[in-house]
């Protein structure tokens, strides 16, 4: 039933309930084939929808928005990041624009352990020589890798995400942490998690022996992480990536753990995704993950649950729980 009249283009697939949700109450189009719609394609639903639902694989700049007035008022983003969405665009063209805040914390910060313990403990190495049918069997020096137990995780950013990541290093591995972030965090959260913010980026760099990434993507956060920065790492230092690729040189990475400058690194996002920089899969030493860092059951259908919940605000106009613009 659509009483609404509103159509809606959901750009991929969505898990069955958040796609059952939609498709009874609205008149709601999916990508069966769950392939990333072209750029022609993506702004022809500008004209034919009233809303869309994109993901990060879409690519919403200016061209693809066009000039108004056009049918789409609503961008409503199954997921958090929206640096893949031109804001200033939409602003101007009078298109409203919402995101998935606060359900994909807990999956997220497990994501950043995960790479953590992996890159630290070389189990990406290991699985893939027992694979090959490598492994000559159990021996004193193999493999070695590093505990995080008592090391220092420094943390660039101090959102939800990151402070959900330095409650598990610190509460479950004894991790001492620190933060380089604009603002302070509360007195209670640093007290709860003994974290200190650190005043200069090139200081928590020097300090930690893991360091991970938790800054929005876009023009402000591009190459945060380059050459000079990774130079002021510690040389048996890890360095961790669930934020966005574009906040890392992945070419001065490379570079660095091939000449050894850092220890390894894990990695989950990309600057051109699916594309995954040259340079890296050659290397042993880095763990390099598909984007999986919401990639829940229970966190993908809580991000289409609040995507709806955003829809359904519009439909009724009322106010949009998580607008951006």
């Amino acid at each position: 039933m659509n009483e609404t009249g509103l159509r809606i283009l959901v750009t991929r697939r969505w898990p069955a309930a958040a796609e059952r949700y939609l498709a009874e109450r609205y008149d709601a189009t999916f990508n069966t084939d769950d392939v990333p719609l072209a750029q022609q394609a993506l702004s022809q639903a500008f004209d034919d929808y009233d809303v869309i639902c994109p993901t990060v694989s879409d690519k919403i700049d200016a061209a693809v928005i066009g000039d108004a007035p056009r049918r789409t008022r609503l961008l409503a983003n199954f997921g958090v990041g929206f640096d893949h969405i031109d804001i200033q665009a939409c602003e101007k063209a009078g298109v409203m624009v919402t995101n998935t805040p606060g359900v994909l914390t807990d999956a997220t910060a497990d994501l950043a352990m995960t790479l953590m313990l992996m890159a630290a403990r070389r189990a990406g190495e290991g699985e893939r020589e027992v694979r090959a049918g490598k492994w000559t069997g159990w021996r004193p020096t193999h493999l070695m890798g590093r505990q995080l137990s008592g090391k220092t995780l420094g943390l660039i950013g101090f959102g939800r995400i990151a402070q959900a990541t330095a409650k598990r290093a610190h509460h479950g591995f004894g991790m001492e942490i620190l933060y380089y972030s604009r603002s302070a965090a509360p007195k209670d959260l640093e007290r709860n998690l003994d974290a200190k913010r650190i005043a200069s980026l090139e200081e928590l760099l020097h300090a930690s022996d893991v360091i991970s990434l938790h800054v929005p993507g876009g023009v402000e956060t591009q190459n945060m992480i380059g050459a000079p920065e990774i130079a002021s790492m510690k040389p048996d230092s890890i360095l961790i990536n669930t934020a966005r690729g574009g906040v890392l040189d992945h070419d001065a990475l490379a570079a660095a753990l091939k000449s050894g400058a850092i220890r390894a690194a894990g990695l989950d996002v990309y600057p051109e995704e699916p594309k995954i920089p040259e340079g890296l899969t050659e290397l042993e030493n880095v763990v390099l993950l598909p984007h999986l860092g919401s990639a829940t059951e229970e966190t993908r259908e809580a991000m289409g649950q609040r995507a709806a919940a955003n829809v359904d605000a519009f439909a009724a106009g009322a106010p949009l729980p998580d607008r951006i613009v």
